[in-house]
């Protein structure tokens, strides 16, 4: 891009998390443009380069989310073992983007919560959003959203004061790091996010959060 195209670019689109539109380039990847806010430092793509429906149902189902896998319950662990140590025998929970093998739930079930399921293509049940939370989870999921403040303010409201968000998601590096990753190039993944946003978050939802381990934000409804 030129320069007065950059600029051009620059000022038609806004922050999808903050609606800031205060932005500035982060990264010219071969196949699509990656913004920073400079409210909310969220790194995001135009909502011209996300995915359509069915690209994107096509590229989750290539995922193989076993529960039995024992790798990817080991995995998941980074985020079960902080939540559950926050959380009380019988809380009922929701796993939000569940996807077609909701391991994380089996996980938390196995430590006597009950979870809930939710997930636009595998588990479209609206009725999950009529019930209050003790905690949700959204594993992997962040990354994919459109619409990063509906969806966050969707999330907070169903949590019961005191409840939990707990979010796994890959923070964002700083460049180099950022050109070399795998992560940025999977189209699925249109809003990337750091411990800097995550603080945004807590403050725009008035949700104290913790940082258990690099990757894990847990938010505590105020």
């Amino acid at each position: 891009l030129g320069l007065v195209g950059s600029e051009m670019c620059i000022r038609d689109r806004v922050c999808p998390l903050c609606t800031h539109d205060d932005i500035s380039t982060y990264h010219s990847h071969p196949h699509r443009q990656f913004w920073q806010c400079t409210n909310c430092a969220l790194v995001f793509v135009s909502p011209a380069d996300y995915p359509d429906a069915d690209a994107e149902k096509a590229r989750y189902d290539q995922h193989h989310n076993d529960p039995t896998d024992k790798r990817y319950r080991a995995f998941l662990q980074q985020l079960a073992t902080p939540l559950l140590e926050r959380l009380t025998v019988g809380s009922i929970g929701l796993d939000f983007g569940c996807g077609p093998g909701p391991a994380l739930a089996h996980i938390l079930q196995e430590s006597g919560m009950t979870v809930e399921l939710y997930d636009t293509y595998y588990a479209p049940n609206d009725t999950v959003w009529a019930t209050q939370y003790d905690f949700v989870t959204a594993t992997e999921v962040v990354e994919h959203l459109h619409q990063p403040s509906q969806d966050f303010d969707r999330l907070f409201r169903v949590l019961k004061p005191g409840g939990w968000l707990a979010i796994m998601t890959k923070w964002v590096s700083r460049i180099p790091s950022f050109t070399a990753s795998r992560y940025v190039r999977d189209m699925t993944h249109v809003c990337l996010y750091s411990p800097e946003t995550f603080n945004w978050i807590a403050r725009r939802w008035n949700s104290p959060v913790d940082f258990p381990k690099t990757d894990i934000a847990l938010f505590r409804k105020g």
